[in-house]
Parts: structure tokens; sequence; C-alpha cells
């Protein structure tokens, strides 16, 4: 599986488990079962980095929102962004530019119409904080 199908599938699982407040390792499994967005390691291991550090994910995006609460956000957004910071921070193999491109590519699909612009200026201005790499690269798949 491609890392944009494995990231889409993850997000599938987080926004699942964001309704449901469900076990996620029970959600993944479940994905696995019915083979219906299988999450694969990789999309595993962003998921699990995210509910393992939840609090500082989310302090994260907190930090960066202006005139708003998280409270308020789009709930396709907040996931979107919440499996973002995640691979940035506890996923170094992945640039930046990439996991902000395909977080706001999963917003423009899910998301309301204009929803992406604001993921993508949390997202840059968390990379840009962290000094994370946001030139755009080409990711290995």
């Amino acid at each position: 599986m491609n890392r944009r199908t494995a990231r889409e599938n993850a997000f599938y699982a987080a926004f699942s488990a964001s309704f449901s407040g469900g076990d996620i390792a029970q959600i993944i499994a479940q994905s696995r079962e019915t083979g219906d967005h299988e999450v694969d390691a990789f999309g595993e291991k962003m998921v699990c980095a995210y509910f393992d550090h939840a609090a500082q994910i989310d302090g994260e995006i907190r930090a960066h929102l202006r005139n708003w609460t998280m409270e308020r956000l789009p709930r396709v957004s907040l996931t979107a962004m919440r499996l973002a910071v995640s691979e940035m921070l506890y996923m170094p193999e992945s640039p930046a530019s990439v996991v902000i491109n395909e977080a706001v590519e999963l917003v423009k699909r899910f998301g309301g119409e204009e929803d992406y612009q604001f993921v993508n200026g949390v997202l840059g201005a968390i990379a840009r904080e962290k000094k994370l790499d946001t030139q755009p690269q080409q990711e290995t798949v």
C-alpha cells in the first residue's frame, strides 16, 4: 500500500475513534479483519503516536490557533491535523512538506470548502517553529 492510502486509512481509523471513543487497537484490528480501509504498519505507527502523545500534539495545535478553540474546529480538520503533527514529530523519516500536503488533501476531500487553508496555515506554522523540513521533496513509497 502506498503512503497516501496508508495515511487515508489511518485518518478513517482516527476519525472513527473520535466519535466512538473506542480503543484504537480494536479499530485497527477491525480494519484488518474486514479489509475495509485497512490500516497498515505505517498507518498504525502514526495513529498510535497520536494516541500515545495526544496531550502534547493537541497542545501544539492549540498554541497555533488564532481566534479559534479546539472545540470549534471541524472534526475532519482536527483529525487531519492531529495525525499530521503526530507524523511530523514522531516519524521524522516523513518530510514535513509531504505530511502537510497529505493532510491538506484529506481536508480538501472530506472537509469544508475552505478548511484546507486553515489546516495548511496551522501545520506550516508548527513545522516552521519546530524547524522541520518544509521544502517540497519526493517521498519514497
